[in-house]
């Protein structure tokens, strides 16, 4: 984005564009979804995120801000996971099918709210772009336009997809099929846990960034256990679905995939990436790294 096209977005200005957009995206997804059918939850989810996508690449190409797409990974899955509670519940009855749709679409909706929120809260708005997205521009061998369509959009929307599938596998379970049980209970505890441990971090982290000189490392509360206690925390819920779909239909223990393919990308791509600025940044990282675990925190220091 060009400076004189950055300074006309003011942060407000910048937020009625992103609500605008996300509307038309939320709700049109919903509409190829609900067009394809209820009876067939997986294609509909793929193709509802496929089109949000869409919309969203071409928007971030008009604006000329990949950041425009910040907010898609924690609105589309809650959209779904509330839109398959209402449109598949079983007549006549509260059943333990119906209960377990509504366990997955509060726990999407508390992790997408608090994820969007805590995005929302350090967005300066369309002046900024995600250092990631500015860094794949400058290094990668593809035009900017290219670039932003493979790593930006495409890329996340495999991984999501993926992660999302087992929402509506759980969605299109029947009360003739498993009733809600200790499964879904492990699956709720887990959920939750990730996204407590979410909102901890971020709190450490922004109170961190407030008071932070150049140079300095993180290395109080969560960050005192763990190098990426939010990246676990994301983990966490995307495993969770996983646990879902066991409680409902252990024949599509394939669908753990997803949550594979999200910790795959975390350690392979998200960790280093992060790893690698703070060691370029900050002089007492190796120190940090040396005596704090990377993901999976000590119970005592």
């Amino acid at each position: 984005m060009t400076s004189s096209r950055a300074s006309s977005w003011t942060r407000s200005r910048s937020f009625a564009l992103i609500v605008v957009l996300y509307l038309v995206a939320v709700v049109g997804s919903l509409l190829i979804a609900s067009t394809i059918g209820s009876e067939h939850p997986v294609k509909g989810l793929i193709w509802g995120y496929v089109a949000s996508v869409a919309f969203l690449y071409i928007a971030s190409q008009i604006v000329g801000n990949g950041s425009t797409f910040d907010a898609w990974w924690s609105v589309i899955p809650p959209s779904f996971a509330i839109w398959f509670c209402i449109v598949l519940d079983d007549p006549g009855k509260f059943s333990d099918a119906d209960l377990r749709r509504l366990a997955v679409a509060v726990c999407a909706t508390l992790w997408g709210v608090r994820l969007t929120a805590n995005w929302a809260i350090g967005w300066t708005g369309l002046d900024h772009e995600d250092w990631r997205y500015r860094m794949l521009y400058e290094t990668a061998p593809m035009p900017r336009w290219a670039v932003s369509l493979t790593s930006v959009h495409l890329f996340p929307l495999i991984v999501v997809t993926i992660g999302s599938i087992p929402m509506a596998i759980v969605a299109s379970q029947s009360d003739s099929d498993r009733g809600f049980g200790v499964l879904d209970v492990i699956a709720v505890v887990i959920a939750l846990t990730g996204v407590a441990l979410q909102q901890f971090a971020d709190l450490d982290l922004r109170r961190f960034n407030r008071t932070k000189q150049p140079g300095d490392v993180l290395n109080t509360g969560l960050w005192s256990r763990s190098r990426h206690p939010n990246y676990l925390g994301e983990m966490c819920w995307w495993w969770s679905l996983f646990i879902f779909v066991l409680a409902a239909e252990p024949g599509s223990w394939w669908a753990g995939v997803g949550a594979l393919s999200m910790t795959v990308m975390f350690f392979a791509a998200s960790i280093p990436i992060a790893e690698k600025r703070s060691a370029e940044r900050r002089p007492g990282w190796e120190a940090y790294k040396a005596s704090t675990p990377m993901v999976f925190p000590r119970l005592r220091k």
